[in-house]
């Protein structure tokens, strides 16, 4: 049966809920229907969290003779009340995909073979503690990542940081969060987003900008839908270089010039001073101002808006008219009105990340847009459990577990009581960040790296110029499918039990934890991560701080790293039974969670009112950012913008999506997208081949013209997900100077037919 990109979208949430708002999709009627895994009959039902995207879906999975064989929405979890995009509802095909990887293999003489784990944890054991007798505890590396369960990166950071003495434990959301993390913590003292998306229904202005929530969060987006659809009054701005699916429940588009959305921003803020929107009571009882180094005053900050970010200046800066960005600054200023700033990767992956995140939290606090139903700032998370396995759990080289720091003597003390390991052995310099850490590998400074569930030999900006340090490196892989692009370079890869598979935690976006049930058992020898890190640790001598024996062992013993900190989780038994729990939670008792966090009652560590308690002063923080540019803009030689991006039908490295037949059948492989003049000027058309070339490397794509979205003039839109056209050989890994995410949404290129 003929299945299209069409079909897939027609299966999709997205597309319901666009047919419910009454917009068009842009695609004619579906002829033919994919099976609906749903009416599959069972033997039972287990009740877990879907493992892609960070909007953290519940699902229920259907199991039949010990297989996953389908996949529905839980109508209970409040996340998506039962809906699921097309992604979703064809999980169990990753399941049983020809690919698995099924016993332990070692590289032997550039071949692998299949050992037993025995001979795979020895050859490991014997390689790592070489490397720390020979050269200390910096030369050996964990990276992990956002789609990991909770245990599974707690047990890895205690063994690297607890242990070995090595901060250098890093994972995927680096590249994708930490421009958010360090927002929130600068701002308001404490990560992650205080509102929740129960504050969907309560906005009447939504203001999207860096994300394309159509297709990259397609149920929430059926959220903003719906509400549009019971409330036609509500005005939904998306801001973006790129027209796409989003766009077509928009009220306004501001197409701006990719990289100059800072200009944008403080010129927003120059018109509500201006024109009288701001919240004067609300900034003298919770805001306090800074100019990045010291503390300003509100009239310090109101002359650096004035001085620094006219309209005029942003317009000259990003095409966008005078009018249109004082009308954008009214819109989302308007007294009375809720407004909502929602923003994924098209704000974080950028040398000035921080930057504009602050300043995205400076339009809501000027205003007092902050802190109520429907007014609130909420950064979009990409992975399924980016917050809980990453941020939560201190997975990264500067975190400890509980919104901890490395570098604080206090935060170590009370961690290392808890693990039972010497604080004297913990390290108190952060490790190398990601880009770093994978710098390190090329100079040779890191001897051994265990990678855990991700694919950085694709997923990294300027890719290949990391892929001999990876040839050169002692090579972990804990993978569920074989060969990636990056377990081509392992010495050793063991095979890894996949989602319901094992019993988990994930946190999603919200801050809702949510507990996922073992459904079935993993084929052949695969295990799940955490057992594997255990046994590591037991082998390496640490046997006696990690004698877990079950899921909630470990999840008890990370419980203490929570208990009266500004992110207190919710008890085991609690979550098992629960559709998910929001933190804080007083005394880890709670069947709801915390709704708006800074406020009473619904935070627990509120009084009364509103109160910044994460921050010293009880206060949010205005920063005065100067404009930056992009790491690198078009020129004469490369005179194209190049920026990268997903489709509703593929995840990540499609290392996943790509064993779905439906998904490849619909999107089978990468692209370049032109808007039409462009294309007329290059004299290239639909389905040709072009080479982008950038000053790091190039890539060779099929052409697509203005479909599935319209990018701006000078602009050129790329998927990444294929690993046999490497897009990110061309991508930067200029990284912002304070969260070292890397800038993968802006480089220049040139444009080559081949």
């Amino acid at each position: 049966m003929k299945f299209s990109r069409r079909d897939f979208i027609k299966a999709c949430a997205v597309s319901t809920a666009l047919v419910s708002a009454g917009c068009s999709s842009g695609r004619q009627p579906v002829q033919s229907k994919p099976i609906d895994p749903t009416k599959t009959e069972a033997d039972k039902w287990v009740k877990s969290v879907c493992r892609y995207c960070g909007t953290g879906c519940g699902v229920m999975i259907g199991v039949k003779n010990g297989k996953v064989v389908a996949v529905k929405g839980d109508p209970d979890n409040p996340v998506n009340k039962g809906l699921l995009c097309a992604k979703g509802y064809y999980l169990p095909q990753i399941m049983t995909a020809k690919d698995r990887i099924t016993k332990p293999l070692i590289k032997k003489d550039g071949k692998f073979v299949e050992a037993s784990w025995d001979e795979a944890m020895e050859l490991i054991t014997q390689r790592f503690k070489e490397s720390l007798d020979q050269y200390g505890p910096a030369s050996v590396g964990f990276y992990g990542s956002g789609q990991t369960s909770v245990d599974e990166t707690y047990v890895a950071n205690k063994l690297w940081k607890g242990c070995f003495g090595s901060n250098n434990v890093e994972g995927n959301p680096r590249l994708c969060m930490a421009s958010a993390v360090a927002g929130y913590m600068t701002t308001f003292g404490a990560d992650e987003p205080m509102g929740t998306y129960d504050d969907f229904e309560h906005c009447d202005v939504f203001f999207i900008i860096g994300s394309n929530t159509a297709e990259a969060h397609p149920v929430l987006f059926s959220r903003i839908v719906d509400h549009k659809r019971k409330n036609p009054g509500t005005k939904i701005i998306i801001a973006d270089p790129r027209r796409h699916r989003s766009h077509e429940i928009a009220d306004s588009a501001i197409p701006f010039i990719a990289g100059t959305d800072l200009a944008i921003l403080g010129a927003m803020a120059y018109v509500i001073i201006e024109e009288g929107f701001t919240d004067e009571e609300f900034i003298k009882n919770h805001v306090c101002f800074s100019d990045g180094a010291n503390p300003i005053t509100w009239e310090d900050y109101k002359q650096h808006i004035k001085e620094s970010y006219t309209p005029e200046f942003a317009s000259a800066k990003s095409s966008i008219p005078v009018q249109e960005i004082r009308k954008l600054a009214r819109d989302f200023a308007e007294p009375g009105k809720n407004t909502m700033t929602l923003w994924c990767m098209g704000i974080n992956q950028r040398v000035a990340g921080v930057f504009a995140n602050n300043m995205i939290h400076n339009l809501h606090l000027i205003t007092g847009k902050i802190c109520k139903p429907g007014s609130t700032t909420f950064s979009l998370t990409g992975q399924p459990s980016a917050c809980g396995s990453v941020r939560e759990v201190g997975g990264l080289s500067h975190l400890l577990p509980g919104h901890r720091l490395v570098a604080n003597a206090a935060h170590r003390e009370q961690i290392a009581k808890i693990w039972g390991t010497d604080p004297a052995k913990m390290a108190p310099a952060p490790g190398w960040h990601t880009m770093e850490l994978f710098r390190r590998t090329v100079t040779g400074d890191l001897k051994c790296l265990w990678v855990m569930c991700t694919n950085p030999a694709h997923s990294l900006p300027n890719a290949t110029f990391y892929h001999p340090g990876l040839e050169q490196t002692f090579l972990v892989v804990s993978e569920t499918y074989h060969p990636t692009l990056t377990s081509k370079y392992a010495d050793v890869v063991l095979p890894a039990a996949l989602w319901c598979e094992k019993e988990g935690v994930y946190g999603n976006t919200e801050r809702r934890t949510q507990h996922m049930a073992k459904a079935i058992e993993p084929p052949g020898e695969a295990r799940p991560d955490v057992d594997a890190l255990i046994d590591f640790a037991h082998r390496m001598g640490y046997g006696e701080v990690f004698p877990y024996k079950s899921f909630e062992d470990v999840w008890n013993e990370y419980l203490k790293c929570t208990t009266g900190t500004d992110m207190e989780l919710a008890s085991y038994a609690a979550l098992k039974e629960a559709h998910g729990i929001r933190w804080p939670v007083k005394d880890h008792i709670g069947t709801e969670g915390t709704g708006m966090r800074f406020v009473a009652p619904d935070d627990p560590y509120v009084k009364e009112g509103v109160d910044f308690y994460a921050r010293p002063n009880h206060r949010a923080q205005v920063f005065a950012r100067p404009y930056t540019e992009p790491a690198e803009m078009p020129d004469k030689e490369y005179p194209f913008c190049l920026t990268t991006g997903r489709v509703l039908e593929h995840w990540h490295t499609d290392t996943m999506t790509g064993k779905c037949p439906a998904i490849m059948k619909a999107v089978p492989t990468s692209f370049a997208e032109f808007n039409s003049k462009d294309a007329t000027q290059l004299g290239i058309k639909e389905g040709d081949i072009v080479r982008l070339v950038s000053r790091r490397g190039t890539v060779e794509l099929p052409v697509k013209i203005e479909r599935p979205g319209i990018p701006r003039r000078g602009l050129i839109f790329a998927t990444w997900f294929e690993a046999e056209r490497l897009v990110n050989a061309v991508t930067t890994d200029a990284v912002d100077a304070a969260s070292k995410e890397p800038e993968f949404k802006i480089c220049a290129v040139r444009v080559e037919k081949v």
